[in-house]
């Protein structure tokens, strides 16, 4: 019986140590070998507040790329290096976690007054800082998701900082986004004879044609109208416990944040489309879809891009992906980019 309780409070001392170890775990992101490498992972004070900037690529000379998550909140900094390899080699990459997302949540800090436009502000000041620091007279601007709805206000907003803006999974009408994905999870249900989810989106029929809900992301991403060659879900996962960028505090950080702006963010976008909110972008545009994306339309996103104005336009669609195609097809990604006039 002694013997037994022993090896019990030996277990919880050693998993308690474990978790302590995993809260305070120094974070970097790994070098890059060469004389003009950047890999850099650090927190730099922005219109008052830490922003944790992730700055990536083999030559500081080449053109740089600011890359605003979606989510809202979700940070993509935890799993993003496995993605961007290629880009690594002809661009400069920044990612960075928007105020009050994943590390740039901080504890006690008062976000009431959270909105897009304070993120259009920070991400304005963190393209200065960027540029001063790398060098750079210009940065080309990518939103994936609702990055796309903070990216192209500040496009908008502020259209000498940047050389292009490229919208990926960009979003648009929320009320036609929506009503494609239901109808999407509705058939692909219908068809796999899932008669438990056909009710339950049959229940949410009326909310979501009336604009006032969105179609459950769990049904989108179960028929593959989130991702197709790539499981997103396990990148966090895999991001979070293996990666050095994150430690277990900033995993926490990172759950408190999605709780906090999703709340508020969403709210804003359900009552202000974006198409409503930006009509005109002084500067070249790319809206980049993925065919099978249903988290944010293809369909609500050409409409928006016909309506756009722009001194120049392009759509550009990857069959094979969905919400993802940046990931989905990063080979195919790399030569895109590569390939732009800049």
């Amino acid at each position: 019986m002694r013997r037994g309780l022993k090896i019990t409070r030996i277990t919880l001392l050693v998993t308690a140590l474990l978790i302590a170890a995993g809260l305070v775990f120094p974070t970097w992101t790994p070098r890059i070998q060469g004389e003009y490498s950047v890999s850099r992972l650090e927190q730099i004070e922005i219109n008052g507040t830490g922003h944790e900037v992730m700055i990536r690529g083999a030559d500081r000379r080449n053109p740089v790329v600011i890359f605003v998550h979606g989510g809202p909140g979700c940070s993509e900094i935890p799993y993003v290096r496995k993605y961007q390899e290629l880009l690594e080699q002809s661009f400069t990459i920044v990612h960075y976690d928007q105020r009050g997302s994943g590390k740039s949540y901080h504890f006690g800090e008062d976000y009431s007054n959270l909105s897009t436009d304070l993120l259009v502000e920070d991400l304005l000041a963190l393209t200065d800082v960027v540029k001063q620091e790398l060098g750079q007279e210009q940065v080309l601007l990518i939103g994936h998701s609702f990055g796309t709805y903070i990216g192209i206000k500040a496009a908008a907003k502020s259209p000498e900082r940047f050389a292009a803006y490229i919208g990926i999974g960009q979003m648009a009408d929320l009320g036609i986004s929506e009503r494609d994905s239901w109808k999407y999870a509705m058939e692909q249900a219908t068809q796999a004879g899932n008669t438990k989810d056909v009710a339950r989106l049959e229940e949410l029929r009326a909310s979501i044609e009336a604009g006032g809900q969105l179609t459950p992301r769990d049904l989108v991403r179960k028929y593959g109208g989130a991702a197709r060659l790539i499981d997103d879900n396990r990148d966090y996962y895999t991001g979070f416990l293996l990666n050095p960028e994150y430690n277990l505090l900033d995993v926490i950080r990172y759950l408190k944040g999605v709780s906090l702006s999703q709340d508020i963010l969403l709210a804003e976008g359900a009552k202000h489309y974006i198409t409503d909110v930006v009509d005109k972008v002084d500067i070249p545009v790319y809206f980049v879809m993925g065919q099978h994306d249903y988290m944010t339309s293809v369909h609500a996103a050409k409409e928006y891009f016909t309506a756009l104005k722009a001194p120049l336009k392009e759509f550009v669609m990857f069959e094979q992906s969905a919400h993802y195609p940046q990931f989905e097809e990063k080979e195919r990604f790399a030569q895109w980019l590569n390939q732009l006039e800049l």
